[in-house]
């Protein structure tokens, strides 16, 4: 597969490197004064610093939750997963919706959490019990 290419809006350079590599630990790549590039579980993200940044819409309804929309994340291993969610934890992030099983022994069983980086934009992380059920 190949890597994705996001980009999106923040408030500033500081609070986003904070979240996303002091937190995530993801790579960084280039950067100037108003962007800045992530390696971000082997996919591209580009963070450009914006004054117009929407807050979500709870629109999204998935297994009964009302979800953020737009967000964006990653599929990891469930190992990842366990990984991402230790060190959000340990870092004190506040969860929109906290580390739960989705769709719990069906087809498509997975982790699921959402939270906000310091830009206030919505990620969500999941991973599947059984990989070959991602679009199950």
């Amino acid at each position: 597969m190949r890597p994705f290419h996001y980009a999106f809006k923040i408030k500033d350079i500081p609070s986003t490197r904070a979240f996303y590599l002091d937190i995530l630990g993801c790579k960084p790549g280039r950067y100037t004064e108003t962007w800045i590039d992530f390696e971000f579980f082997g996919h591209q993200l580009s963070a450009h610093i914006s004054d117009n940044i929407p807050p979500p819409d709870y629109c999204g309804k998935v297994d009964g939750i009302s979800v953020p929309i737009p967000h964006f994340g990653c599929i990891l291993t469930l190992e990842q997963f366990e990984e991402v969610q230790q060190k959000l934890e340990a870092a004190e992030v506040e969860f929109i919706i906290a580390p739960q099983v989705r769709y719990a022994g069906k087809t498509g069983e997975q982790r699921t959490m959402f939270l906000r980086d310091f830009s206030g934009n919505s990620l969500e992380f999941k991973a599947f019990r059984e990989e070959g059920e991602i679009y199950a």
